[in-house]
């Protein structure tokens, strides 16, 4: 690979003549590190607060508390629930602003890095307030204060993940180093989410080793993963110097403005209506994770752990299939491919403890095996596709808003989740002494991924590898 690409075209079409050097491994490396952050305190909070605030029976008799009201409050919308559909709408609400703002910045040291490296210290501090609520009772004051914290942990995420994300076609130019960013930071994802899933074992392990309560447990975990994730914020920040990399200018447009040029193009608004519903059902599914492993199989919490794990190392050890198999098939059929793998493993879900001549644990690695190949494909091919998009639609319109396009499928990607917290928030108290409210998540699961392929069908990939492949 050339170390250094003449001539590139900025965002209003005009050559420009300065040097721009191109990604070593070990550079994309550093960036993909910042991922790992960001996965792991979203996954920190996506996965755990949840079963924190609204704890089953068997969590409870391990000596979980309850910190906020239970129950529904009006149709059926617990507080937790309305407390993170909130946040997601809000968190939705923010992505494009941020994207706007990314993509107008004219700061010294390019439009993407000064807004990741604002956003670090506050996004790991609102991480670990999440969990330490002021009251040691149920109260309302509790509530609030979740409200707030979820509030700031979302906008940090923002101000962080949509730059990030923004920089992945800047930096990727060309196909190859793009697979190469997309394929990476999908592994430092996964890992990021394989890390937090140890927390039930490392608190486990606090309790037994340093004789701390449950809660206290948890916390001290929370807080060493938070600033782990923190640290790694920082990585692609002061390791890359955005301006050696990029030189696409400045947008000209107002937030409204590069937000309705952005859904005018077709291929993007079918590829975000996927998404919205996939991640619904990818979200559901994780967010419900430990009640699968503690009410449906029951077996210890811990479980979730190994399973996780199993699922992520199995995923990775399709990638390199997936890469393999990309520029033979095109992203787009084994996007759809992935699509019906996770039907069938979320319909077993919804069967996990029923099937007595099985073992429970049996069970597990069996959904870990079978979700793999579809956490592979979606780990890696769906940003490189909003990558192609907004490369293609900058050489149709000259003007670089891949700021905007990330935001708008973190969008989607918020709504999704704002759903699905909803729908797992309510439906962990129908019949919880049966577990049947879980089985229904998992069954809503199966049927988003069903509704999400059938969308993405009608995405035109031919049109766009026309237009950037030359």
């Amino acid at each position: 690979m050339n170390k250094q690409t003449l001539g590139t075209t900025n965002a209003a079409g005009a050559a420009d003549n300065k040097p721009v050097k191109q990604l070593t491994r070990g550079k994309i490396w550093c960036f993909a590190l910042g991922q790992f952050g960001w996965s792991l305190l979203a996954a920190l909070l996506s996965n755990f607060v949840t079963a924190y605030y609204v704890p089953d029976e068997a969590t409870q008799a391990a000596g979980q508390p309850l910190f906020i009201p239970q129950g529904a409050i009006f149709l059926g919308i617990t507080v937790l629930g309305l407390i993170t559909g909130l946040g997601r709408v809000f968190d939705a609400v923010t992505d494009p602003l941020v994207g706007s703002l990314s993509d107008r910045c004219r700061s010294k040291d390019g439009r993407r890095i000064p807004f990741m490296r604002a956003a670090a210290i506050p996004f790991g501090l609102a991480t670990i307030l999440t969990f330490w609520s002021p009251v040691n009772s149920v109260s309302w004051l509790n509530a609030a204060f979740l409200f707030v914290m979820m509030m700031l942990f979302y906008l940090f995420m923002t101000m962080y993940c949509t730059p990030f994300n923004a920089l992945i076609p800047e930096l990727g130019t060309e196909q190859k180093t793009r697979m190469s960013i997309s394929t990476t930071i999908s592994f430092t994802y996964i890992a990021g989410m394989a890390i937090a899933y140890t927390a039930p074992t490392l608190w486990g392990i606090f309790q037994d080793t340093f004789g701390l309560n449950r809660v206290d447990a948890i916390r001290t975990v929370f807080t060493i993963l938070s600033v782990i994730g923190t640290v790694c914020l920082f990585i692609p920040v002061f390791t890359i110097r955005e301006k050696d990399y990029v030189t696409a200018q400045p947008s000209q447009s107002t937030a409204l403005k590069s937000l309705k040029a952005t859904f005018r193009n077709k291929d993007f608004r079918l590829f975000v209506a996927s998404d919205i519903i996939y991640f619904l059902g990818i979200t559901t599914f994780q967010t419900a994770m430990l009640y699968y492993v503690t009410t449906l199989l029951k077996l210890d919490e811990g479980m979730s752990t190994l399973f996780f794990v199993a699922m992520t190392a199995l995923s990775v050890l399709f990638y390199p299939l997936v890469m393999k198999l990309t520029p033979k098939y095109g992203k787009k059929k084994l996007i759809l491919i992935a699509f019906c793998i996770f039907t069938v493993a979320f319909i077993y879900t919804a069967c996990l403890g029923l099937m007595k001549f099985i073992p429970s644990n049996v069970q597990g690695y069996i959904l870990c095996v079978l979700a793999a190949p579809a956490m592979a494909i979606f780990g890696i091919l769906p940003q490189a596709v909003v990558a192609d998009i907004a490369q293609y639609d900058e050489m149709q319109t000259k003007e670089n808003r891949a700021g905007m396009f990330y935001a708008a499928r973190t969008f989607a990607m918020k709504m999704g989740q704002a759903v699905a917290m909803i729908v797992v928030a309510s439906l962990a108290i129908v019949k919880r002494e049966t577990g049947l409210g879980y089985r229904l998540t998992a069954v809503v699961a199966a049927l988003a991924c069903i509704a999400g392929g059938l969308i993405f069908l009608k995405y035109n990939e031919k049109k766009i590898y026309a237009g950037i492949i030359k």
